[in-house]
C-alpha cells in the first residue's frame, strides 16, 4: 500500500507539473505575427508580376512570381519589440536591425540571428558537486539574465544561452567545493551573492548581464541524511543536559547561600518551615502534625506572654 501510495503521489505531482508548464507555455508572447507579416509579402510579392503577366500565363511565369515573392518576403521583414536582429553584408557584421520593419538587400544581406533581450529564466544543476569536506551534493538553482549588447552576444560567443548555462554550471562547483556541508544550507543567500558576481564578471564580455542567481534546493545523498538527523539530535540532547546541568548548578548555589542565611539566623529556617507546613496544609482536608518547636512558633500568646 505504502508503495502504491507513493507512486500515486509522484504520478499527481508529475501531473500537476505539466499542467503547470503548459499553463506557463500558454503565456508565452507569440511569433504568429511575424510569420503571418512572411505570407502577406510573399503573397504581395507572388501577385504583382503574376497579374502583371496573366495575359501570358505559364509555368515559367507562376515560378517567376513565386522566386520574386520569396524575394520580397525576405528582403522586408519585421522584429518585435523585444527582439534585435544581427544583419550580415557578405558574411561581414553590418548592423542590429529592429524592432519593427527592416530590409535586407536579396542575396547580399541575411539575419543571422534574433536576440531576444527580455529577462530570460534558466534552471541548471550541478551534480554530485563535491563540498570542501568531500560530501556529493546536487544543488539546483534558477538563473534570470539578460542580453543587453546583440553585437556582443552574436560575435565574441557561438551560443551564448548554453554558454551562460554551462558558466553558471562551472562556478556552481567552485562555490560549493569551497564550503563544508554544514555551511551550505547556512550561507545559501551568500552563495547567490557569490555567484552572481563570478557570473557578471565572466558574461559581460559576451554582452550578457546575469540579474540574479537563486537556488531552488540542495539534495544530499539519502545514507547521509540518517546520519545528519541523528547527529542534529545527539547535538540537540547533548545541549539539553548542558542546560539541565546549568540550571542545577544554579539551584545548588541557591541553596548554599540560603543554607548561609539560616545558619546566621535560627529565626529565618524556623520561619521556612512554618512556610513550608502552611504550604502543604492549605490546600489539603487532613491533619498536620507539627513538631512542637513548629507549632510554638504558630502560639503567638505565648510568644506576647513571653514577651513581657
Amino acid at each position: 500500500m505504502g508503495l502504491f501510495r507513493r507512486n500515486r503521489i509522484e504520478h499527481d505531482a508529475q501531473g500537476e507539473r505539466k499542467v503547470a508548464e503548459t499553463e506557463l507555455e500558454a503565456n508565452e508572447a507569440s511569433r504568429g505575427g511575424v510569420y503571418l507579416f512572411f505570407l502577406v509579402m510573399f503573397a504581395v510579392g507572388f501577385l504583382v508580376p503574376f497579374l502583371l503577366t496573366f495575359a501570358f500565363v505559364s509555368p515559367l511565369t507562376i515560378a517567376a512570381s513565386a522566386a520574386v515573392g520569396f524575394v520580397v518576403a525576405t528582403s522586408v521583414r519585421i522584429a518585435p519589440q523585444w527582439e534585435r536582429v544581427a544583419v550580415l553584408r557578405f558574411g561581414r557584421f553590418n548592423r542590429i536591425a529592429g524592432p519593427g520593419i527592416y530590409c535586407c538587400i536579396p542575396f547580399a544581406e541575411y539575419a543571422a540571428i534574433h536576440v531576444d533581450q527580455r529577462i530570460m529564466t534558466a534552471s541548471f544543476s550541478a551534480e554530485a558537486a563535491l563540498t570542501a569536506d568531500l560530501v556529493p551534493v546536487d544543488v539546483d538553482a534558477i538563473l534570470f539574465w539578460m542580453v543587453w549588447d546583440a553585437e556582443k552576444a552574436c560575435l565574441e560567443v557561438e551560443n551564448y544561452p548554453k554558454a551562460v548555462l554551462r558558466s553558471a554550471q562551472t562556478a556552481m562547483r567552485d562555490v560549493i567545493g569551497q564550503l563544508n556541508l554544514a555551511d551550505i544550507s547556512m550561507r545559501r543567500k551568500q552563495i547567490d551573492r557569490d555567484l552572481e558576481e563570478i557570473l557578471g564578471k565572466k558574461c559581460e564580455q559576451w554582452g550578457v548581464t546575469v540579474m540574479s542567481v537563486e537556488i531552488r534546493d540542495i539534495m544530499i545523498p539519502k545514507e547521509l541524511q540518517d546520519a545528519l538527523s541523528k547527529e542534529a539530535q545527539a547535538e540537540r540532547e547533548r545541549n539539553a543536559r548542558i542546560i539541565l546541568a546549568e540550571v542545577g548548578k544554579d539551584i545548588s548555589e541557591m541553596f548554599v547561600e540560603a543554607a548561609e542565611v539560616y545558619d546566621r539566623n535560627p529565626r529565618a529556617m524556623k520561619l521556612r518551615a512554618m512556610n513550608l507546613a502552611y504550604e502543604g496544609a492549605k490546600d489539603s482536608k487532613g491533619v498536620l502534625l507539627a513538631p512542637s518547636a513548629l507549632a510554638d512558633g504558630f502560639n503567638i500568646g505565648q510568644r506576647a506572654g513571653g514577651g513581657e
